[in-house]
């Protein structure tokens, strides 16, 4: 004899949200580690070496932080007015950072001297970066120019101009040490060539530029304004290729994590996006507590610092979870325990399993005790699915014609209820549209009878859910044409185009000149 198979009501429950790949790999951050300093973040830069130490810029100093311990181990407070934009040189040796007054101070990380000590600009100097070879020094500054420095012999070489208004982003390209970017809050970005000393491209953003980054092959850069993150080729003439909109407010700073496969963006809508290099679309969203003003991740994507408006830094730390650690030694001890292990062959006890009411009535075929059973107020209030997927078997077995057939008022006014309010879940609609057809062919004759009664009442309201529901369809088609419309516009529109490194230096007359001296 066949065993009886039960109803299935699973087929029927709401799908569990599937965790991806990066959205695992990301979580496992965990909760941040909340860090208070003096005034705004202004910028946070990880050293390109281990142990991957982050410089966080805030207020008059440049505090230096190991992400294992999330405590100070460096105080640069040799600055005047405001620090800005301190920035780390590929062999984490070096230090540059801009300040309020226009100056560009370059340290030694392990003593905190001032090596070097560039001045020229005329306005608070807010990004500074090493090139790729790292024996110069580009600055951005508040009066529209660029500047580019030699380190060896602290001479100012030239300066880039161009912009309409303050300079707030820049960087280098991570091959070329020729190549400079900068971007404005005359929404424009300028592409310099050291070799050849002038702009050799320029792109439209369409909003104030506040932060930018090339990608690791040199040849794409990216840049954050306004609530879009736009993507270029610069190879292309800096063709635009794609543009980023999954802020609702000014983002304020990008960075790149997975050796250049994810890109990071923060904005003042309080949210860090994550997203995939390859297809632009966001795989991770991370929650801050305040709108953020700049974030900095680890070259082996173990620290994520956010640095916020009220002077807050979050620290996540990639932590080993000790359950792995308990689970790897009883893994090593369960190895020698099936040495003394019984060779008898153990048979597993027969254990009954118990059905639902109405499925014991399905097996008996009485099909109108059945849609009784599953019609209970504690199985049609909590469980639906379960009534649904009922009603689904009674219309495969053809049995819900005698179900439905020759029922109390009060009966029918429960089943069409049950109708009117779960026939717009799209999970149910097949099954339960199916059964109001059945339900009209069983009474189709007595509706005269059903006239001014609550079963006729019940009846009118099902229809006007019904109605309700073809109007909402027709709405939705309408904006999915007008979506279709739109999209196809979108593709068919053109974009508009638009040597060793790691040797210290002395510090200079002119560094020991202005350096300030500092209590810690």
């Amino acid at each position: 004899m066949a065993q009886f198979k039960k109803t299935d009501s699973k087929v029927y429950s709401k799908a569990a949200t599937v965790l991806s790949p990066d959205t695992i790999y990301w979580k496992k951050l965990g909760v941040p580690t909340l860090v208070k300093e003096f005034g705004a973040i202004d910028y946070i830069d990880f050293s390109p070496v281990e142990p991957y130490l982050f410089a966080v810029t805030a207020s008059v100093r440049v505090q230096i932080y190991n992400p294992i311990t999330k405590l100070v181990v460096k105080n640069i407070t040799k600055f005047q007015e405001a620090a800005h934009g301190g920035s780390f040189r590929k062999d984490g040796n070096l230090l540059v950072a801009g300040d309020e007054l226009g100056k560009v101070r370059l340290f030694d990380v392990t003593s905190r001297t001032i090596l070097r000590f560039f001045e020229g600009h005329k306005a608070p100097v807010h990004r500074t970066f090493f090139t790729a070879d790292g024996h110069h020094v580009a600055s951005f500054s508040d009066d529209r120019t660029v500047g580019y420095w030699d380190i060896a012999t602290e001479n100012h070489l030239h300066t880039f101009t161009g912009h309409e208004d303050y300079i707030r982003a820049g960087c280098t390209s991570p091959i070329s040490p020729n190549i400079i970017l900068s971007g404005g809050y005359d929404r424009k970005i300028r592409m310099y060539d050291t070799r050849i000393k002038d702009c050799v491209m320029t792109v439209d953003h369409g909003q104030p530029v506040e932060s930018m980054v090339f990608l690791p092959s040199g040849g794409i850069f990216i840049s954050a304004g306004g609530t879009s993150v736009n993507v270029y080729d610069a190879l292309a003439g800096g063709r635009q290729m794609a543009q980023l909109s999954q802020h609702h407010k000014t983002v304020t700073c990008l960075q790149l994590a997975s050796d250049g496969k994810r890109l990071f963006s923060g904005s003042l809508d309080r949210h860090v996006k994550v997203y995939d290099i390859a297809t632009y679309q966001v795989v991770h969203t991370i929650d801050s507590s305040n709108a953020i003003l700049s974030l900095g991740i680890s070259k082996n994507d173990e620290t994520l610092v956010t640095g916020m408006v009220d002077g807050l830094i979050a620290i996540y730390r990639r932590e080993s979870d000790p359950r792995d650690e308990q689970t790897n030694q009883r893994t090593r001890k369960s190895r020698y325990q099936h040495i003394f292990e019984s060779a008898d062959q153990q048979v597993d006890e027969f254990k009954y399993k118990s059905i639902a009411g109405y499925d014991r009535m399905l097996r008996k075929y009485e099909y109108k005790r059945a849609l009784d059973s599953a019609m209970m107020l504690n199985i049609r209030g909590k469980w639906p699915e379960k009534t649904v997927a009922l009603i689904k078997e009674l219309i495969r077995r053809k049995g819900l014609h005698r179900a439905l057939a020759d029922r109390t008022s009060d009966s029918l006014v429960s089943f069409i209820n049950f109708l009117t309010r779960h026939i717009g879940d799209f999970r149910f609609t097949p099954t339960l549209v199916d059964a109001s057809n059945i339900l009209l062919d069983v009474y189709e004759d007595s509706f005269e009878k059903f006239t001014g009664t609550i079963v006729g009442k019940a009846f009118v309201t099902l229809a006007e859910k019904l109605q309700t529901e073809e109007q909402l369809v027709q709405e939705f088609l309408k904006l999915q044409g007008a979506l279709d419309m739109i999209s196809v516009a979108a593709d068919t529109a053109e974009p508009e185009s638009g040597d060793d490194s790691s040797t210290l230096y002395d510090a200079s007359k002119k560094a020991k000149t202005h350096t300030v001296i500092s209590v810690d």
